[in-house]
C-alpha cells in the first residue's frame, strides 16, 4: 500500500467518492490515461475513477514455479482478498503502520486471526499467504530454553 494514501485518507477523512479521488490522484501532475502510475500500488483505484468501476488487488500470484496455477492459493487469495473487503467495510480507520517488523510470519498469522481467519477452516489459507515469509508462526520473539 501508498503509506503516502493512508495517511491522507486519515487527516482528511474523506466522505463522498469525488474527495477520495482528487486524494487519490494528489501529487501525481500526469494526466489520468489508462497506464496512470498510481495504477502501480497492492490497491488500484485509477479503474473504479476511470469508469471500469472496479477495484483491483494487484499483489497476488498464484502459480508455482512452472507457471501452473495452484487452486490452493487461489482459494487463499479470494478469501483473503474478501477478508480484507469486510474488514474494509467495519473498520472505522487505517494506519500504514506495521505492528511489528521483527517476525513477518508471525505478524501476518496475527493480522489473519484479527481478520477471522481461524480455525481449522481457514488453516490452508494461513498455510500458503505465510509460507514464503521469515519468522515463526507461533512465536513472535524467539527465546531458547536453557538446559540446567
Amino acid at each position: 500500500m501508498d503509506a503516502r494514501l493512508v495517511e491522507k485518507m486519515n487527516a482528511y477523512r474523506p466522505q463522498t467518492l469525488r474527495e477520495i479521488e482528487q486524494i487519490w490522484y494528489e501529487g501525481y501532475g500526469e494526466s489520468r490515461g489508462h497506464y496512470h502510475s498510481s495504477r502501480y500500488h497492492f490497491l488500484n483505484l485509477h479503474s473504479f475513477f476511470t469508469g471500469n468501476r472496479t477495484i483491483e488487488l494487484r499483489g497476488f500470484n498464484a502459480a508455482d514455479e512452472k507457471g501452473n496455477l495452484h487452486a490452493g492459493k487461489i482459494r487463499s487469495y479470494i478469501v483473503l482478498a474478501l477478508g480484507l473487503n469486510h474488514q474494509a467495510l467495519i473498520q472505522r480507520s487505517a494506519s500504514a503502520r506495521k505492528p511489528q517488523t521483527e517476525n513477518e510470519k508471525f505478524a501476518m498469522r496475527t493480522y489473519l486471526n484479527r481478520i477471522g481467519f481461524i480455525g481449522d477452516e481457514f488453516a490452508n489459507c494461513r498455510e500458503h499467504l505465510t509460507a514464503h515469509l521469515d519468522g515463526s508462526a507461533a512465536w513472535r520473539f524467539r527465546t531458547t530454553a536453557v538446559a540446567a
